[in-house]
Protein backbone atom coordinates (compact mmCIF):
# COMPACT_ATOMS: atom_id res chain seq x y z
CA UNK A 1 0.00 0.00 0.00
CA UNK A 2 3.03 2.23 0.55
CA UNK A 3 4.13 2.03 -2.74
CA UNK A 4 1.08 3.44 -4.46
CA UNK A 5 0.59 5.75 -2.07
CA UNK A 6 4.54 7.13 -2.62
CA UNK A 7 3.49 7.24 -6.57
CA UNK A 8 0.51 8.41 -6.25
CA UNK A 9 2.35 11.52 -3.81
CA UNK A 10 5.04 11.93 -6.01
CA UNK A 11 2.70 12.76 -9.71
CA UNK A 12 0.35 15.29 -7.36
CA UNK A 13 3.47 16.86 -6.21
CA UNK A 14 5.22 17.10 -9.71
CA UNK A 15 2.03 18.18 -11.28
CA UNK A 16 0.45 20.47 -8.60
CA UNK A 17 -0.25 23.43 -10.95
CA UNK A 18 -2.44 20.85 -12.66
CA UNK A 19 -5.72 19.80 -12.93
CA UNK A 20 -6.42 18.07 -16.06
CA UNK A 21 -5.03 14.32 -14.74
CA UNK A 22 -6.19 12.07 -12.96
CA UNK A 23 -3.64 10.12 -10.62
CA UNK A 24 -5.15 7.06 -8.44
CA UNK A 25 -4.76 3.16 -7.30
CA UNK A 26 -6.42 0.40 -6.12
CA UNK A 27 -9.29 1.53 -7.21
CA UNK A 28 -11.99 -0.73 -9.65
CA UNK A 29 -12.19 0.21 -13.37
CA UNK A 30 -15.64 0.12 -15.16
CA UNK A 31 -15.54 -0.30 -18.46
CA UNK A 32 -18.38 -1.56 -19.69
CA UNK A 33 -22.11 -1.43 -18.80
CA UNK A 34 -22.19 -5.61 -19.17
CA UNK A 35 -18.89 -6.14 -16.62
CA UNK A 36 -20.69 -3.24 -14.32
CA UNK A 37 -24.03 -5.61 -14.36
CA UNK A 38 -21.65 -8.83 -13.28
CA UNK A 39 -20.27 -7.10 -10.47
CA UNK A 40 -23.64 -5.89 -9.21
CA UNK A 41 -25.36 -9.39 -9.80
CA UNK A 42 -22.12 -10.48 -8.24
CA UNK A 43 -22.79 -8.52 -4.85
CA UNK A 44 -26.17 -9.16 -4.28
CA UNK A 45 -25.95 -13.10 -4.86
CA UNK A 46 -22.99 -12.79 -2.70
CA UNK A 47 -20.33 -14.05 -4.75
CA UNK A 48 -16.95 -12.77 -3.74
CA UNK A 49 -14.53 -12.42 -7.04
CA UNK A 50 -11.49 -10.79 -6.61
CA UNK A 51 -12.45 -7.26 -8.63
CA UNK A 52 -9.64 -5.11 -8.37
CA UNK A 53 -8.62 -2.14 -10.07
CA UNK A 54 -4.78 -1.51 -11.33
CA UNK A 55 -2.45 -0.39 -8.15
CA UNK A 56 -1.21 3.18 -9.76
CA UNK A 57 -3.20 4.43 -12.84
CA UNK A 58 -2.90 8.21 -14.56
CA UNK A 59 -5.69 9.37 -17.11
CA UNK A 60 -4.44 12.67 -18.94
CA UNK A 61 -7.05 15.28 -20.21
CA UNK A 62 -9.44 14.51 -17.49
CA UNK A 63 -10.76 17.07 -14.97
CA UNK A 64 -8.36 16.06 -11.55
CA UNK A 65 -11.01 18.58 -9.36
CA UNK A 66 -13.73 15.87 -9.66
CA UNK A 67 -13.61 13.50 -6.39
CA UNK A 68 -14.18 9.29 -7.15
CA UNK A 69 -15.02 6.13 -6.23
CA UNK A 70 -14.02 4.00 -9.06
CA UNK A 71 -13.14 5.03 -12.47
CA UNK A 72 -16.45 4.35 -14.42
CA UNK A 73 -14.98 4.85 -18.01
CA UNK A 74 -18.21 6.12 -19.66
CA UNK A 75 -18.92 8.88 -17.30
CA UNK A 76 -15.08 10.06 -18.36
CA UNK A 77 -15.71 10.49 -21.95
CA UNK A 78 -14.73 7.09 -22.97
CA UNK A 79 -11.24 8.31 -21.28
CA UNK A 80 -9.10 4.92 -19.69
CA UNK A 81 -6.04 4.96 -17.84
CA UNK A 82 -3.23 6.35 -19.99
CA UNK A 83 -0.04 4.47 -17.56
CA UNK A 84 -1.10 1.64 -15.18
CA UNK A 85 1.71 0.29 -12.37
CA UNK A 86 0.60 -3.22 -11.07
CA UNK A 87 2.62 -4.36 -8.25
CA UNK A 88 3.36 -7.91 -8.13
CA UNK A 89 2.86 -10.86 -5.36
CA UNK A 90 2.74 -14.33 -5.06
CA UNK A 91 -0.88 -13.99 -4.92
CA UNK A 92 -1.98 -11.57 -8.14
CA UNK A 93 1.46 -12.41 -10.17
CA UNK A 94 -0.49 -14.78 -13.10
CA UNK A 95 -3.59 -11.88 -12.80
CA UNK A 96 -0.84 -8.76 -13.63
CA UNK A 97 1.17 -10.44 -16.25
CA UNK A 98 -1.47 -12.19 -18.29
CA UNK A 99 -4.91 -11.35 -17.40
CA UNK A 100 -4.85 -7.65 -16.86
CA UNK A 101 -1.92 -6.86 -19.35
CA UNK A 102 -4.04 -8.91 -21.81
CA UNK A 103 -7.44 -6.66 -20.55
CA UNK A 104 -5.52 -3.22 -20.44
CA UNK A 105 -3.21 -4.13 -24.31
CA UNK A 106 -6.89 -5.00 -25.71
CA UNK A 107 -9.54 -3.56 -23.94
CA UNK A 108 -8.25 -0.60 -22.48
CA UNK A 109 -6.05 0.17 -24.97
CA UNK A 110 -3.66 1.69 -22.27
CA UNK A 111 -0.12 3.43 -23.96
CA UNK A 112 2.01 2.05 -21.31
CA UNK A 113 1.51 -0.83 -18.90
CA UNK A 114 4.37 -1.67 -15.73
CA UNK A 115 4.58 -3.84 -13.40
CA UNK A 116 7.31 -4.34 -10.78
CA UNK A 117 7.87 -7.37 -8.34
CA UNK A 118 9.23 -5.71 -5.01
CA UNK A 119 10.74 -10.05 -3.96
CA UNK A 120 12.43 -9.90 -6.84
CA UNK A 121 13.31 -6.07 -7.99
CA UNK A 122 12.01 -7.05 -11.58
CA UNK A 123 10.45 -3.80 -13.33
CA UNK A 124 8.94 -4.31 -16.37
CA UNK A 125 7.17 -2.43 -19.05
CA UNK A 126 5.36 -2.83 -22.15
CA UNK A 127 4.24 0.32 -25.10
CA UNK A 128 1.25 -0.02 -27.41
CA UNK A 129 2.72 -0.26 -30.88
CA UNK A 130 -0.02 -0.98 -33.32
CA UNK A 131 -2.56 -2.61 -31.23
CA UNK A 132 -0.16 -4.46 -29.68
CA UNK A 133 2.58 -4.05 -26.46
CA UNK A 134 5.95 -4.09 -27.44
CA UNK A 135 8.34 -4.43 -24.02
CA UNK A 136 10.08 -1.55 -23.29
CA UNK A 137 13.80 -1.32 -23.25
CA UNK A 138 15.47 -0.22 -20.05
CA UNK A 139 18.62 1.98 -19.89
CA UNK A 140 22.00 1.64 -18.18
CA UNK A 141 20.41 1.67 -14.58
CA UNK A 142 17.57 -0.70 -15.40
CA UNK A 143 14.60 2.16 -15.40
CA UNK A 144 12.26 2.86 -18.04
CA UNK A 145 10.91 5.95 -20.04
CA UNK A 146 7.42 6.18 -19.62
CA UNK A 147 6.86 8.20 -22.85
CA UNK A 148 2.92 9.37 -21.34
CA UNK A 149 4.32 11.21 -18.01
CA UNK A 150 7.78 12.68 -19.78
CA UNK A 151 9.25 10.66 -16.55
CA UNK A 152 12.13 7.99 -15.85
CA UNK A 153 10.42 4.95 -13.77
CA UNK A 154 13.18 3.61 -11.71
CA UNK A 155 14.45 1.88 -8.25
CA UNK A 156 15.04 4.21 -5.43
CA UNK A 157 16.24 3.38 -1.56
CA UNK A 158 15.44 5.03 1.13
CA UNK A 159 12.62 6.23 3.74
CA UNK A 160 8.91 6.37 3.28
CA UNK A 161 6.60 6.70 6.13
CA UNK A 162 9.12 5.60 8.29
CA UNK A 163 9.93 2.41 6.39
CA UNK A 164 13.37 2.37 4.74
CA UNK A 165 13.23 -0.01 1.78
CA UNK A 166 13.33 -0.64 -1.94
CA UNK A 167 10.84 1.51 -3.90
CA UNK A 168 10.56 2.49 -7.48
CA UNK A 169 9.97 5.72 -7.83
CA UNK A 170 10.01 8.67 -11.40
CA UNK A 171 12.70 10.56 -12.16
CA UNK A 172 13.03 13.49 -14.30
CA UNK A 173 14.48 13.86 -18.39
CA UNK A 174 18.08 14.78 -16.38
CA UNK A 175 17.71 11.49 -14.00
CA UNK A 176 17.03 13.85 -10.86
CA UNK A 177 14.74 12.13 -8.27
CA UNK A 178 10.84 14.09 -8.77
CA UNK A 179 10.51 14.85 -4.66
CA UNK A 180 7.45 14.13 -2.56
CA UNK A 181 6.24 17.47 -1.09
CA UNK A 182 7.84 16.54 2.44
CA UNK A 183 10.72 16.04 0.27
CA UNK A 184 10.52 19.54 -2.17
CA UNK A 185 10.00 21.59 1.68
CA UNK A 186 13.42 20.00 3.33
CA UNK A 187 15.03 20.43 0.05
CA UNK A 188 14.03 24.32 0.19
CA UNK A 189 15.25 24.84 4.12
CA UNK A 190 18.32 22.84 3.38
CA UNK A 191 19.29 25.62 0.68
Amino acid sequence: RSQMNLLIEVIRYHWRDRTDYYVGGNMFIYYSLEQAEQVARDVREGVRRAYRGPDFFVVKGVDGRKMRQAWVVWEEGGRYPDVIVELLSQKTVREDKVTKKEICERVFRTPEYFWYDPESDELVGWRLYRGRYRRIREDGRGWLWIEELGLWLGQWEGPYLGETARWIRFYDKTGNLVPIAAEAAYQQAEA
